[in-house]
């Protein structure tokens, strides 16, 4: 679902988005195991953290109609005007870049701290009457030297550029990693892409940013290049909302253990997922409750439970409720989210469909038989109305 207007050098094939797991656990307790911690964002130090109050009067979320993730999340002033260039490989960068003020990282989840990170460059690139840039890469980085590992993200590659479109940047490079690339040096890294390739006149990266093989590269060096090729070098500390440091380990972890309250605090909006809805095995329109049924994806799984949510299908906002789990009451083996639409009737099989996950109501548990799921569906509706109509009010 890629906003309308980002214009994009020669794209990438776009990959399916149902992908079964299989259960590994009991029900009510299951979540996905094997999992590698991806690479740690920036740290800090309580003394060197950002507070979240100094971005608070810059990010805004409202709430939109629109089908379009860039629009959904604008998350900085709503005088920007959203069209990012995307540079798939340094070498699709048809002429320099200008004046371009830079940021290079995955960018998992696009949350506060890389929010912070991007204005800061888009500040520099005021300065220089320039462009604000983030390099990035895909596949992740550690995708290509861990290949065996199970990983998750936060988001999907694509939903990521449209996240940082979001933020008012215009331009990305998204560097293809590969072994060739994790060669790179330190030296070769600045000299051959920054200064060669992008122009740099500008860097923004965490303090205790580091880069090049075998991480080279540090923030001295990087100032010294700087000095030498004739661009400035910024920090930023680590970012801090209610006393935790935001990263997107940290968020990742909050959202397997299905706290998606505290992991939406850190990522300045609701934590999503978006699919295409399959045709289910209808139970829930036998029990009274049809529901619109996605297969998880590489994206990190909340744990198994009933959520309250927020789903947008063709460019339209609904509220629900969710199930997350094997369907213990009739012995299913795949993972599977079943959303069930307040007050909506229509045939939406095939089409795309984002579910904002807002609360967590309860674990998935085994039921003796129809009539009492049916009996606790009701309550879970109901209290998921109350939450939403609570959430909307104020």
């Amino acid at each position: 679902m890629r906003a309308r207007n980002m214009h994009i050098r020669q794209p990438a094939n776009k990959k399916g988005l149902a992908i079964a797991r299989k259960p590994d656990a009991e029900a009510g307790t299951r979540t996905p195991t094997g999992i590698l911690p991806l690479d740690p964002e920036p740290s800090a130090s309580t003394s060197s953290a950002t507070s979240a109050k100094s971005l608070d009067n810059k990010v805004r979320i409202p709430y939109s109609k629109s089908l379009y993730l860039s629009r959904r999340f604008r998350l900085f002033s709503e005088g920007v005007a959203l069209r990012m260039e995307v540079f798939r490989g340094i070498d699709s960068i048809r002429g320099r870049l200008k004046n371009p003020a830079v940021t290079i990282g995955n960018f998992d989840g696009v949350h506060r701290g890389h929010q912070a990170l991007f204005l800061k460059v888009k500040q520099w690139a005021s300065k220089l009457d320039g462009q604000s840039v983030v390099i990035t890469f895909h596949p992740h980085p550690l995708q290509v030297l861990f290949p065996d590992k199970q990983l998750t993200f936060i988001t999907s590659h694509e939903q990521k550029l449209e996240l940082i479109e979001s933020c008012g940047i215009d331009a990305t490079v998204v560097i293809p990693f590969d072994h060739e690339f994790a060669g790179i040096s330190a030296e070769s890294f600045v000299t051959d892409l920054l200064v060669d390739k992008i122009g740099i006149k500008a860097i923004v990266v965490g303090y205790d940013y580091r880069f090049g093989h075998g991480r080279q590269g540090d923030i001295e060096y990087l100032k010294r290049m700087g000095e030498q090729y004739g661009f400035a070098v910024d920090t930023v500390a680590g970012f801090k909302t209610d006393d935790t440091v935001v990263s997107s380990t940290a968020i990742r972890q909050m959202i397997l253990a299905g706290n998606v309250r505290d992991a939406r605090k850190l990522l300045g909006r609701f934590f999503e997922v978006s699919g295409t809805v399959i045709e289910g095995r209808k139970r829930g329109a036998s029990l009274g409750f049809p529901t619109a049924n996605l297969r998880v994806t590489s994206q990190a799984s909340p744990r198994t439970g009933v959520y309250v949510v927020e789903a947008e299908i063709e460019g339209k906002t609904y509220g629900g409720a969710a199930n997350l789990g094997y369907n213990p009451t009739f012995g299913d083996v795949d993972l599977s989210l079943e959303v069930h639409l307040f007050d909506f009737n229509q045939d939406v099989y095939g089409k795309p469909i984002s579910v904002r996950f807002i609360d967590r109501l309860r674990d998935e548990k085994r039921f003796s038989g129809p009539d009492e799921l049916i009996e606790q569906i009701r309550k879970d509706v109901s209290k998921a109305r109350e939450i939403l109509s609570g959430m909307r009010g104020k």
